[in-house]
């Protein structure tokens, strides 16, 4: 037996409850672009780093790594994929993680973590990490009440 569906039935196509969940079936989370937004930013950031210092941009990845694998712990930690989208606890959770493991395995692999480095990307992967998913979140809103 078919239930009639209603506009506050989170699994009817035609649902304006704009608090229920999203339909999985209609509108599924694109988690990989999200995991991919996140990967592509920490390695932009390693290059800008790199050529701020006047150093080849072309071996980011070599900088990139710890908060690379940072940012994958991070995703696996707070099981990014459900809610990726998410300024916390999904954005801060990653931002933090890849922060915090990429100096550990920068101390542990003799690279830099003076203060000043340590201070400049927190301040820059919490506008990358964090900031485009507040720029996604604005412009989605922006697209509902039109």
């Amino acid at each position: 037996m078919s239930r009639p569906a209603t506009s506050s039935d989170p699994l009817s196509p035609a649902s304006t409850d704009r608090t229920s969940p999203p339909n999985r079936i209609t509108t599924p989370t694109r988690w990989h672009w999200y995991l991919f937004a996140d990967l592509v930013l920490v390695t932009i950031f390693a290059a800008l780093g790199r050529n701020a210092h006047e150093q080849s941009p072309w071996g980011a990845l070599e900088t990139a790594w710890p908060f690379l694998v940072g940012t994958l712990l991070g995703w696996v930690a707070i099981r990014a994929q459900r809610r990726p989208g998410a300024l916390f606890p999904t954005g801060v959770v990653i931002w933090l993680s890849t922060e915090i493991t990429g100096m550990l395995l920068r101390m542990l692999t003799g690279q830099g973590t003076a203060l000043a480095f340590v201070l400049v990307s927190l301040g820059v992967l919490g506008l990358f990490l964090l900031g485009y998913r507040l720029i996604v979140r604005l412009i989605s809103r922006a697209r509902r009440t039109r």
